[in-house]
């Protein structure tokens, strides 16, 4: 399989620290599990990127390895059909408990992952970067909740982020994978 899109939320890696706009630092979770967030993740709505074109849907896969987690990324298109994969490593950062991780699909080039959002329970995740170039938000199933969806739409802006930015992925297709 090609490997020419990069998918979902850990490969932005080339640019994910360039930004001119001036932000406040951008906040993350106190901590994360690295072992509560293995598994799989889908990707309910994204901030539109150049890795992800032509993926209607999508998703990411972590396992948990001695000091990262191993990261597939998966992209679908309106039909179900797989187009593309991409395996990379997310490495946590020294002293971020698990909220920041430094990702690589293609060594030496890293780029920034860090969780801004996560439920108590590991249900929903929002992923961003330092820039505020990219934006992920993430769900252990293929719907939000309503209260879920307000939550995280509330809080977007008073993290620096334009909901209105937001691409609505359709995971209708994945059903059963």
């Amino acid at each position: 399989m090609k490997n020419e899109n990069i998918t979902t939320p850990s490969f932005f890696v080339l640019l994910s620290g360039c930004s001119c706009k001036d932000y406040s630092p951008l906040p993350t979770v106190p901590s994360v599990s690295l072992v509560r967030y293995t598994g799989t993740w889908y990707e309910i709505a994204r901030y539109d990127n150049r890795f992800e074109r032509g993926c209607v849907g999508a998703s990411a896969a972590y396992h948990q390895e001695d000091e990262y987690l191993q990261v597939t990324n998966s992209c679908f298109d309106a039909s179900g059909v797989l187009i593309d994969q991409a395996q990379g490593k997310a490495y946590p950062v020294e002293g971020s408990n698990g909220a920041k991780l430094r990702v690589t699909f293609f060594w030496p080039f890293f780029g920034d992952y860090w969780i801004l959002m996560l439920a108590d329970d590991y249900r929903y995740s929002v992923v961003g970067d330092p820039g505020r170039q990219y934006l992920w938000i993430l769900s252990r199933t293929r719907e939000l909740s309503h209260d879920d969806n307000n939550t995280i739409l509330k809080t977007l802006p008073e993290l620096g982020y334009d909901p209105a930015r937001l691409y609505w992925t359709d995971l209708r297709f994945i059903q059963g994978r």
